[in-house]
């Protein structure tokens, strides 16, 4: 077992590296491929298998014995932009196109050991991605000045402990170490840096908002936080249950590097400005704070008969803590700073399961996602999300009595997203820009577990 959980680490440091893309938010509630097919419906109260670590630790007084869950999903968003304006703050127009689509495929990778001592106790640990964006542009694209390349992954190490209390109620919590880490990169226009500097002279305004005048800033940082997560779960009979749960805010201070490099050279050295440039925009360090977010949810589990069951689930994540983004240089540069102001925002689903027969279940589930980004004037290339519906489908199956193997699908509907920023305050430097997003997001999963 010790080995089988450094082999799945090191895979996931591995996998994780391409995050999986914006959700609501950049929360990733893809715990769970059984869950999954149900679109997470009463995922604090089902406790089908050890991944129940993740929703609500109490539901693993549910199984018995020892088991063993590891699963992939595979998130393949779509995030195509499209241009209304785009002007600098002089007026002028920011070349560059669209950048196609910015949707990253990612992977995010879990996995679950659980164990019922058979004397009311039960535990068990999780190890999982919860938080995860990646989106990637062009560098010469029309809102180069506001992003390139955003990267977010998070690994989170979850020990968990659950106490039968009596026939119906249980109690669960655990502990989590999260490790971060960041990249976020965008160009400088250096071009209007030095064309404003030198009192508007005439002779550098050819190199204003020119690609081969732009500067690429590309920020790394990591870090390690910690928090907690609570559960409940109330059984009123073998076939009826709830579940609540609460996950923790994580802080982390990250900090890493911040790396320059000259697009262009030999154009800068033409207008003089490369010396200029390379004294601007030395390497150095960075620093932001991220609290990454509290979560709540309470769930409802009801098996009709032998065949069917139904399930519902309403979830709130406190993303109001995501209120700037701001990065500290060491060096003379000023801060960087985005106003986000999001929104808690909340989820519903609903779903059920049938099962044919005694080795086989069917799964299907809708939900609605709401976005946490309350304008399209706090919206960024970054994260360019919307209001989400969810319809997901799935099946498990039992290899062995001792193995099963399940599936999981969703596609999300995404609405379309507009983006309206001001060439002022912060972004007088980063320039208007003005357009659409049309967004969709696609999950496929698969996951064995094994019991013992």
């Amino acid at each position: 077992m010790k080995h089988f959980i450094r082999w799945f680490v090191a895979v996931s440091l591995v996998l994780a590296l391409a995050s999986p893309a914006f959700s609501a938010g950049f929360a990733l509630i893809e715990q769970s491929v059984g869950g999954l097919g149900n679109a997470f419906a009463g995922a604090a109260a089902t406790g089908e298998d050890a991944s129940t670590i993740f929703f609500n630790p109490a539901a693993l007084t549910l199984l018995e014995g020892q088991q063993v869950v590891a699963g992939a999903h595979v998130i393949a968003p779509s995030a195509k932009f499209s241009k209304e304006s785009a002007n600098n703050a002089l007026g002028l127009p920011i070349s560059g196109g669209n950048s196609g689509d910015a949707g990253v495929v990612g992977v995010a990778p879990n996995l679950y050991y659980a164990a019922n001592l058979n004397n009311g106790w039960s535990v068990g640990l999780g190890i999982f991605a919860p938080f995860g964006l990646a989106t990637e542009y062009d560098k010469d694209w029309v809102g180069r000045y506001h992003a390139v390349e955003s990267d977010v992954m998070t690994i989170n190490i979850n020990p968990t402990v659950a106490y039968r209390v009596n026939e119906n109620l249980s109690l669960g919590a655990g502990v989590s170490a999260q490790y971060i880490d960041v990249t976020l990169s965008q160009m400088v226009d250096f071009g209007l840096n030095a064309y404003v500097g030198s009192g508007m002279n005439a002779a550098l305004l050819p190199a204003v908002s020119n690609p081969d005048a732009d500067i690429y800033a590309d920020l790394t940082a990591d870090d390690w936080g910690y928090g907690f997560n609570l559960g409940a779960l109330y059984e009123f009979n073998e076939n009826t249950r709830v579940g609540a749960a609460y996950r923790s805010r994580i802080k982390h201070t990250v900090k890493g590097d911040a790396v320059f490099t000259q697009q262009n050279p030999t154009y800068l050295a033409a207008f003089g400005l490369d010396g200029a440039a390379a004294a601007s925009f030395p390497n150095q360090g960075v620093k932001g704070d991220i609290t990454l977010p509290a979560s709540a949810s309470l769930s409802a589990y009801h098996r009709i008969n032998s065949q069917w069951a139904v399930m519902a689930d309403i979830m709130w994540t406190e993303w109001s803590t995501f209120d700037k983004l701001v990065i500290e240089f060491d060096g003379a540069l000023p801060d960087s700073v985005t106003t986000e102001n999001w929104d808690d925002n909340w989820r519903y689903s609903v779903g059920a399961n049938y099962t044919p027969n005694d080795r086989l279940v069917l799964r299907g589930g809708l939900a609605y996602d709401e976005t946490p980004i309350p304008d399209a004037k706090h919206r960024t290339p970054r994260i360019p999300g919307e209001d989400r519906f969810w319809v997901a489908f799935g099946a498990g199956y039992k290899l062995t009595d001792q193995m099963n193997i399940d599936f999981g699908y969703a596609h999300l509907f995404v609405q379309d997203s507009k983006i309206d920023k001001e060439a002022v305050g912060e972004d007088q430097s980063r320039g208007e820009l003005v357009g659409e997003y049309e967004n969709s997001v696609d999950i496929a999963s698969v996951q064995l577990s094994y019991s013992f």
